[in-house]
């Protein structure tokens, strides 16, 4: 069974940095663009960050620019979200997920999901 597995979540003050990851359970996904996305109580899930299979693309939503690095090691067939200078607005459930081919802004071309690690950030 095809696996996807956030970790690094946690409390944090604002200003701070945390770093999560996402192991993926099979080695094919090595060759999957990943997304990070997140959903806040009340709100849609969004767009964060999505990184291409080779690791020489990347895109981010503006909120998270110049904050957020995404990044990928396809030897530990595991992608990260470096997350500096954190917000309360950036509290949410952050969730990794792999998509066959390019990589993708919207939630529908994702086939496949994790299940999402908790990011609380106090003011």
């Amino acid at each position: 069974q095809v696996q996807l597995v956030e970790s690094g979540g946690g409390l944090v003050q604002a200003g701070g940095s945390l770093r999560l990851s996402c192991a993926a359970s099979r080695r094919t996904f090595s060759s999957y663009a990943k997304g990070w996305f997140r959903q806040a109580p009340g709100k849609e899930r969004e767009f964060v960050a999505a990184i291409s299979w080779s690791g020489d693309s990347t895109m981010y939503a503006d909120s998270v620019k110049g904050r957020f690095t995404i990044s990928r090691d396809n030897a530990k067939n595991t992608v990260y979200l470096q997350m500096n200078s954190l917000k309360p607005e950036d509290t949410a459930v952050y969730y990794c997920a792999a998509v066959d081919g390019f990589i993708r802004v919207g939630a529908g071309h994702y086939r496949y999901w994790g299940q999402g690690t908790q990011v609380t950030v106090s003011s």
